[in-house]
């Protein structure tokens, strides 16, 4: 996260929103001392008062050998972001900067049951064909009989329950009234202009 404590939200509610926003983290961990990447949505749960975050790997995926086991990740979600030009502050002599949000989610990873797999399926698909309404929604009803369950053996779902949830939300707080309308302005009409 960026050190600077004007560019931090610790707001749950303010980043679970943004995870809905943007649910596709990057996962890292290292169950066995080496590094792994991998790429998934999200969904939130709160669950017996835990907030847990659930999503699915392949099954060929290099972090699902250590699931059985358990490991331990950080999932970061990247939104908007954009290069400031310093042109476009109306004060001088200042330099390029980068504003941006992300959140970081930090914990205990285990795996999740052929029933928990299906529920975050369920809600995951929910939750993002809610936002192309009006659309009518997907769900797999729609799927030829016995198709699902086939598509989900190349899967497995994961749960991590939270045990840090930060965010960065970098958008020039550290600068003075007329600059940040300045940085909206060039920016025109990018996401990052509204949230500034």
């Amino acid at each position: 996260m960026h050190p600077a404590p004007g560019f931090r939200v610790e707001d749950e509610a303010t980043l679970l929103a943004q995870l809905e926003r943007q649910p596709l983290c990057t996962v890292a961990a290292a169950p066995d001392g080496r590094v792994r990447i991998a790429h998934a949505p999200v969904i939130a749960r709160r669950l017996e008062g835990r907030l847990a975050l659930d999503f699915h790997l392949s099954r060929k995926n290099a972090l699902t050998a250590f699931v059985a086991d358990g490991f331990r990740a950080t999932l970061v979600s990247l939104g908007p972001d954009a290069y400031v030009s310093p042109d476009w502050y109306e004060a001088a002599d200042q330099v390029p900067t980068w504003n941006y949000v992300t959140v970081e989610v930090e914990g205990a990873c285990v795996g999740l049951d052929d029933t928990g797999l299906v529920a975050l399926l369920d809600a995951l698909s929910a939750q993002e064909e809610a936002k192309l309404l009006p659309k009518p929604p997907w769900t797999r009803a729609k799927m030829t009989p016995g198709r699902f369950e086939a598509m989900t053996r190349a899967i497995m779902g994961v749960r991590l329950t939270v045990e840090r949830l930060e965010g960065t939300f970098k958008l020039s707080q550290n600068k003075g009234d007329a600059d940040r309308a300045a940085v909206v302005r060039g920016l025109g009409d990018h996401p990052l202009a509204k949230l500034i």
